[in-house]
């Protein structure tokens, strides 16, 4: 393998159609910065260290099972410490960076944007980090794929019963 390419960024885009609610009504779930674990599968905490939930620079600790180093048990709890970039009201749009983590991560930033579309809508979430051992990206993809379907199934079924 060419020695330059192996040091490429990776870059994914994942995205999942919006079935039974709109844009708007699914926003205020990615604006609640500090409540991530109400939604992703498999993320057991999501809690603000620093700063106001869905203000830029405020920083937030995940941990659950999902993710795993290649070094780590299958049993130990992966974490990660991510700061909030930006938030866009308006275009439905935020952007985070990890900080720290135990799952192998270097350089990760992430962007989640809410597109209407024909009276319904997708949700997009584009991911861009160093390579990391031990991993195949297709297999990243993968993973926040599914993550991404059944947060959104979760959040539309939170709308559906209140309403």
């Amino acid at each position: 393998m060419d020695q330059n390419l192996s040091q490429q960024k990776w870059e994914a885009k994942v995205s999942t159609r919006l079935e039974k609610a709109r844009p708007d009504q699914i926003w205020p779930f990615f604006e609640d910065f500090f409540g991530l674990h109400k939604w992703f599968p498999s993320l057991v905490t999501c809690h603000g260290i620093h700063g106001a939930n869905g203000e830029p620079g405020c920083f937030r600790y995940c941990s659950g099972f999902g993710l795993k180093n290649t070094n780590e048990s299958s049993s130990s709890l992966s974490w990660s410490k991510e700061r909030l970039v930006a938030l866009d009201r308006v275009q439905m749009t935020l952007t985070y960076e990890m900080v720290d983590c135990n799952i192998g991560f270097r350089s990760y930033v992430s962007t989640i944007k809410l597109v209407p579309r024909d009276g319904g809508g997708v949700v997009e979430w584009c991911i861009s980090l160093d390579p990391v051992p031990g991993w195949k990206l297709q297999d990243l993809v993968a993973k926040y794929q599914v993550g991404l379907q059944l947060m959104v199934e979760k959040m539309e079924s939170a709308i559906f019963e209140s309403s």
